[in-house]
């Protein structure tokens, strides 16, 4: 179990990589699969070295892992699990900035208000 500074430490990690738009554009495009440095550059209007320092640094968070790929690095999400969790927090974030009420049949999250009424 994370103690309070590991939390933390973790929570300053998240934020430094996400915090950029550039690096959350990379991370947008990572969840839908692994993609190469070029690609990346490519379908971000990106120059490739702007993608491998914004790539280093989400390394660096431990948000994202190579994969050699013969003489070529594909970059992806570091975990299934992260990917998931990504996911999530963009979908509630974006669900209580618009005032939506949670979706999720089997929700049981603590202190959530709609799933509390149908209880």
């Amino acid at each position: 179990m994370l103690n309070t500074v590991d939390r933390i430490e973790v929570m300053g990690r998240l934020g430094r990589a996400m915090s950029d738009p550039t690096r959350a554009r990379i991370l947008e495009r990572l969840l839908a699969g692994p993609a190469y440095p070029a690609d990346l550059a490519a379908s971000l209007d990106l120059s490739r070295s702007n993608v491998s320092n914004h790539l280093a640094c989400l390394r660096g968070c431990g948000l994202v892992l190579t994969e050699p790929d013969g003489r070529r690095t594909r970059y992806a999400i570091a975990d299934p699990h992260l990917s998931a969790a990504l996911g999530e927090l963009l979908r509630v974030v974006l669900d209580v900035r618009d005032g939506r009420e949670c979706a999720n049949p089997l929700c049981e999250v603590p202190g959530c208000t709609a799933c509390e009424v149908g209880a």
